[in-house]
């Protein structure tokens, strides 16, 4: 398998996990502990990125960098996220990861719906894939 022309849609996970602004806080910790994930994609109604929360978030909350573990996920969501298009490529994509220091992007179409998320864990497998 060639890492020349993959395209982000390509290895994606698009059975995603997600969360509105308004879920508990405490319901978006049950959602990442029982999918085993590191990160809820929040969306408004018609799909698109509001925010991300990630397990990270939790780590803040339970270190005291937050007043309280109530409340929505709005209060501790990052809402300034870093995203890439579908049709982008791994490479992209993994530049993209390293310059901003993440380890989740939100994959969107063309109308700036979210239908994924790349992960460097996805990146990872793929390039071991590669050297097998």
């Amino acid at each position: 398998m060639e890492n020349t022309g993959v395209s982000v849609d390509g290895l994606m996970t698009d059975d995603l996990v997600t969360a509105t602004a308004d879920t508990g806080i405490e319901e978006a910790a049950k959602r990442l502990l029982e999918h085993d994930i590191g990160s809820l994609v929040v969306v408004d109604s018609e799909g698109h990125l509001e925010g991300v929360l990630t397990s990270t978030d939790f780590l803040e909350l339970a270190t005291g960098e937050h007043d309280s573990a109530a409340g929505s996920v709005e209060q501790y969501m990052t809402t300034d996220v870093v995203s890439v298009n579908a049709h982008a490529t791994l490479g992209e994509a993994a530049a993209r990861m390293m310059a901003h220091d993440v380890q989740h992007l939100p994959v969107l179409d063309e109308d700036g719906a979210v239908v994924g998320m790349l992960s460097t864990t996805d990146l990872t497998a793929h390039l071991a894939y590669l050297d097998a």
